[in-house]
């Protein structure tokens, strides 16, 4: 089932699920017309629907809301954080065209700081699926969980073969080895394995995990990474500042642990607008860039890399 087919079973399973937009139809087309009433657009009116979903969530409804993803978690975040956050309310907010998704458009439409800022949020939960197969098997599994969770949309074709039953908060391995660890989710997982495979034809042992929930993170996978690889690299359409490379270092800072981190995302500006593979090879997010970037940071960090003994155990 696609995302929309997904929706309308959950709904029909439970009368609980309403189902609201910000005029953003594109994935949810057909739905008006099958829960009626439980079905709500307030164009572009993001604020407005938030505070609605609030309203409804407090009544024991679920709110499935959508959006564009800027327009989403930065216009509305004052209500995402005051109705939604404060009262841990179960809203589902579905952020669309999130990261280098908005290919075309420009920096108004960009979000590549939507997780630094829903990540702030006491108990928001971030889902961030690589293609349509997780996004469908994960919004089952957001609408039982009582916390309120921002999911970056994306419905691409499948590319590798997930594992069953994904689980919040549990990483999902994909490659093995002991040289470097390649942390990346969403859109960019694509790129990553094709990185991997360039990495394992050079030689380079690569472990490559996909963090398909931010939030909660697996600790585990990561800090087990640092203690195995000579090197973590984390791959995002996302700045630098405040996500997957942020949350990677805070945690090895807060349990101690010694592990050079590498971030591949953008740094202090927007990327260029262009069509996606265009998007991907300018500012260097191709699986080809990726494993050359990795291959020249390698030879940098071998000559300074210790053996790994006590000062690597995790705390």
């Amino acid at each position: 089932m696609n995302y929309e087919q997904t929706l309308l079973e959950l709904a029909r399973k439970n009368e609980d699920v309403v189902v609201l937009t910000a005029e953003n139809r594109a994935a949810i087309r057909n739905l008006p017309s099958e829960l009626g009433k439980r079905f709500m657009d307030f164009g572009i009116c993001e604020q407005t629907m938030v505070g609605a979903a609030a309203g409804l969530a407090l009544r024991g409804r679920i709110p499935i809301v959508h959006a564009l993803a800027t327009f989403l978690t930065m216009r509305a975040f004052e209500f995402i954080r005051t109705d939604i956050g404060i009262a841990n309310l179960p809203v589902k907010l579905i952020g669309g065209v999130a990261g280098f998704l908005s290919d075309g458009n420009g920096p108004t439409h960009q979000a590549i700081e939507d997780i630094s800022l829903m990540r702030g949020i006491p108990g928001m939960e971030i889902f961030c699926p690589a293609d349509e197969e997780e996004l469908t098997q994960g919004i089952q599994e957001i609408v039982k969980r009582p916390n309120p969770c921002y999911v970056r949309y994306n419905a691409s074709e499948p590319f590798v073969e997930h594992t069953a039953g994904l689980q919040f908060g549990k990483a999902e391995i994909l490659h093995d080895g002991n040289d470097v660890t390649l942390l990346a989710f969403g859109l960019l997982l694509k790129q990553a394995e094709r990185a991997t495979q360039v990495l394992e034809e050079e030689g380079h042992r690569t472990r490559l995990i996909n963090l398909h929930t931010i939030k909660p993170i697996d600790r585990s996978a990561i800090l087990r990474s640092a203690v195995d690889t000579d090197l973590i690299v984390t791959i995002e359409d996302h700045f630098s500042s405040g996500g997957l490379y942020s949350i990677v270092c805070e945690l090895l800072a807060e349990q101690r642990v010694k592990c050079p981190v590498h971030s591949i995302a953008l740094r202090e500006h927007w990327f260029k607008p262009a069509l996606l593979p265009d998007v991907l090879d300018y500012e260097g997010f191709t699986g080809e860039q990726i494993a050359e970037n990795i291959i020249a940071v390698l030879e940098k960090v071998e000559p300074f890399l210790t053996s790994k003994g006590n000062q690597w155990q995790i705390l």
